[in-house]
């Protein structure tokens, strides 16, 4: 999937305004250090025992750190005023709502005040940019330029903020990671700068350089818990899956106890296929935070994948009627239409996806959806529909799409073009074990009494390959009890006994429950009947 599940967090924060008591400054300090960290319950905690406007303007960033908009412009609001630190917080509160002219003007404003000299509030505007939800950057750059003279130097605060706005643009990264690497220039000990190196190089799929940034992230904070977030969804793009796990769970060792982290939890469970164990952590965030985006958008796509399909029938119903429109994600509408299918709700499950066909402008997302819509035919066994798109989608070449397209044909029962294409695939990829269990399968259709042997070049090369360094048992069990049973009725019905005796006898050592293996072996290893009183024939039945 595309979307990113969870926000990364928009780390900052400023040196303190005039004015604070000592005890206010140092429960700001720690507020804006949990913000960093993802831990908001803690931050808040902290916060609540003031009530200045410093604590205020913090509370309002913790709110916009957790996709809270009204929330943040409240206390972005209660901690306005008519100086230069209260027109920061004005600008920032109609930011949040995105009024993006109209905080532009309350920034102009604080920066008339200071006469464009103060560094403080400078590098405060441009934070308030690199913290927003928004591409309408404006005058983000004028700030930073502003802010950079008033400094006379590199300032890493302000280097990331500057690397945060240049994110907010898709072709922004290699101007933000020039200003991440010049917030490790100016301080060399920032953990936050290598994080957010490592966040923009997994971003990129640049693997090593991301978990170099990541690992020295954490070796100068170990407490850095987003950091293993990250590496975990770095390893698992890059197919590292027990790494993965390993860092998601030093992730939740570190992270705050909360609906939020459980949420990101789930997040990884799910693109990990791991369907059961995130719609368990799903249920447990929602029955906190029942309002939860995130989450009511991933109970679907869960149930869906757990096979309950009217109840993600009737999940996928109530995110829609709660999801911004603005909120809304390609995703949903493949999910939704696949759903409605498998619900029987067919015409209306692919005229969602047909729409969503139609709307998309982005190739790749077309391609994605379209296979959405062949699985969504397959689902109500339109066969017919489902190959003619995998037909045009399998032009590019692209293996999966070939498989797709042979696998469509085999439950067509289109057993010759299955075979085409799985042939195509064997010599595009002659080690790729499943297509010629496939294959064997589409074979077996075309003889289903095995009487020809046409699948028996398959599944014997499926064994061979299950002896091959490296194989992973686990993954060629289920397929060698298809490829050895087949095998045993082959050479039954030539009349090699011996060989199929011993073809069910490995069947039973890899499913020792199976009783077809069983019967057949009964059968082979019976002694004949000796005739007395006059000669009878014996017929042997072959049992399916």
């Amino acid at each position: 999937m595309s979307f990113k599940p969870w926000k990364q967090p928009l780390l900052a924060a400023l040196a303190l305004m005039a004015g604070t008591t000592a005890a206010t400054a140092q429960n700001i300090q720690t507020a804006q250090r949990d913000i960093e960290l993802g831990r908001y319950n803690a931050a808040r905690a902290a916060l609540r025992p003031g009530a200045s406007p410093e604590t205020a303007f913090e509370l309002g960033r913790l709110y916009q750190m957790r996709d809270m908009p009204d929330s943040a412009a409240f206390y972005f609001n209660k901690a306005a005023g008519a100086s230069p630190f209260g027109q920061v917080a004005a600008g920032r509160a109609l930011l949040a709502k995105g009024q993006t002219t109209a905080a532009e003007a309350q920034f102009d404003a604080a920066t008339k005040a200071t006469k464009n000299k103060d560094a403080k509030v400078l590098t405060m505007i441009a934070q308030a940019y690199g913290e927003a939800d928004s591409k309408d950057m404006g005058k983000a750059q004028t700030y930073i330029a502003a802010a950079q003279t008033a400094n006379k130097k590199d300032e890493p605060a302000l280097m990331v903020a500057q690397g945060d706005i240049y994110l907010h643009s898709d072709k922004g990264g290699g101007d933000a990671m020039s200003s991440f690497d010049r917030a490790i220039t100016a301080n060399p000990s920032y953990a936050q700068a290598y994080y957010k190196k490592g966040v923009l190089n997994v971003r990129s799929r640049n693997f090593n350089a991301a978990r170099e940034s990541l690992t020295k992230a954490v070796d100068l904070d170990p407490s850095y818990a987003p950091a293993y977030r990250e590496l975990a969804d770095m390893y698992y793009l890059a197919g590292q899956y027990d790494l993965a796990l390993k860092s998601i769970q030093q992730y939740m060792g570190l992270a705050e106890k909360s609906p939020a982290t459980d949420a990101q939890y789930a997040a990884f469970l799910y693109k990990s296929k791991k369907y059961p164990e995130a719609l368990t952590e799903v249920n447990k965030v929602l029955a906190i935070e029942p309002n939860n985006l995130t989450m009511n958008r991933l109970r679907p796509y869960l149930l869906y994948e757990t096979g309950e399909f009217n109840a993600a029938a009737t999940a996928m119903d109530q995110y829609m009627k709660i999801a911004p429109a603005d909120k809304i994600i390609p995703e949903d509408y493949s999910y939704q239409g696949k759903i409605l299918v498998r619900a029987g709700r067919s015409e209306e499950g692919l005229n969602i996806i047909q729409k969503a066909i139609k709307a998309q402008t982005d190739p790749e997302k077309v391609k994605e959806l379209q296979r959405d819509l062949a699985t969504a035919y397959a689902a109500k066994k339109d066969y017919t529909n489902a190959s003619r798109i995998y037909a045009q989608l399998a032009k590019n070449g692209d293996l999966t799409d070939q498989f797709r397209l042979a696998t469509v044909y085999s439950a067509g029962k289109q057993y010759t073009r299955a075979d085409s294409v799985y042939n195509i695939i064997n010599i595009a990829k002659p080690t790729y074990a499943p297509a010629y269990l496939s294959r064997g399968k589409a074979n077996s259709g075309l003889d289903p009494e095995a009487k020809q042997g046409l699948a028996k070049p398959s599944y014997e090369k499926y064994i061979e390959l299950s002896k091959a360094e490296g194989a992973d048992p686990t993954k060629f069990r289920e397929g060698l009890v298809e490829a050895y049973g087949y095998l045993g009725v082959y050479n039954f019905q030539k009349g090699d006994k011996a060989a199929a005796k011993a073809n069910f006898e490995q069947v039973l050592a890899l499913d020792p429950t199976n009783q077809g293996a069983k019967n057949n072996i009964d059968i082979l290893s019976a002694k004949p009947k000796v005739a007395t009183k006059k000669t009878t024939t014996t017929t042997v039945k072959k049992k399916k």
